[in-house]
């Protein structure tokens, strides 16, 4: 299983100050060499943390793969065109949140998102797309002709207590039953963390798991690079359990 390092919130730091430091792009050099996978990065609307010089120098530098996060903005998918990434992921995006809540409405707008994953793929671009795990939605996400979903993962992530805690991880599983037999990959996140993150890389069928916060949290007490590993080490434990 693969390990996306999202390194957003590297940017947020840096954005605090509107200095140059901490440098994302730097950070996404130390993940890799830590045992990163590939690295993920969330380029909003409204600018908030990632820049678009974050992503054009990233490009040229990222030795494993570049995940680009994005909404369905016309700027913003022009951007992602001319940088032609591995790997898009469609998210939604409202200015006034704090992160991505929930997943994408796939089911409510088909045909845009179809239109825009028909243009990514001509470029040779993997399309994602980043939906609640919900058979609608996975069905809807089918249609619209990407190779992967990414299930998000935050009401597992949030549940109160043990039986909720199974419970939304039992829909996991079920989604990515349903999604397999509809032919799509299947990618995770949101919300992972060092104390849940085993159950999730132990269901088969899941690709990659996509962390950022708890990550970078992490970094601040031990180290980037210590951090990263720390996560890969849990997420291989979770497949041998599973």
């Amino acid at each position: 299983m693969r390990l996306g390092v999202n390194i957003d919130h590297v940017a947020t730091v840096r954005q605090a100050r509107g200095i140059d430091v901490p440098d994302p792009v730097a950070a996404a050099a130390i993940a890799e060499l830590a045992g990163a996978d590939g690295i993920t990065v969330h380029l909003r609307e409204d600018r908030r943390h990632i820049q678009d010089r974050d992503v054009r120098i990233l490009r040229q530098t990222i030795k494993t793969k570049m995940n680009l996060e994005l909404a369905n903005v016309p700027e913003v998918v022009e951007i992602a065109l001319r940088l032609a990434p591995e790997d898009i992921c469609i998210v939604p995006e409202r200015r006034e949140e704090v992160t991505t809540e929930g997943g994408l409405d796939v089911v409510g707008n088909r045909e845009a998102l179809a239109a825009t994953t028909r243009r990514l793929m001509e470029q040779g671009i993997r399309v994602s797309m980043f939906i609640a795990p919900q058979p609608e939605q996975i069905a809807a996400a089918a249609e619209t002709g990407a190779e992967f979903i990414e299930l998000h993962t935050g009401r597992y992530a949030e549940a109160r207590d043990e039986a909720e805690r199974i419970n939304r991880l039992t829909e996991i599983r079920m989604a990515v039953a349903a999604a397999r037999e509809l032919g799509l990959r299947i990618n995770a996140g949101h919300g992972l963390n060092y104390r849940n993150v085993k159950p999730v890389a132990g269901i088969e069928g899941i690709e990659e798991l996509n962390i950022g916060h708890a990550i970078i949290a992490r970094a601040i007490m031990v180290g980037l690079a210590d951090a990263v590993s720390e996560m890969k080490g849990l997420m291989m434990e979770g497949m041998s359990d599973g």
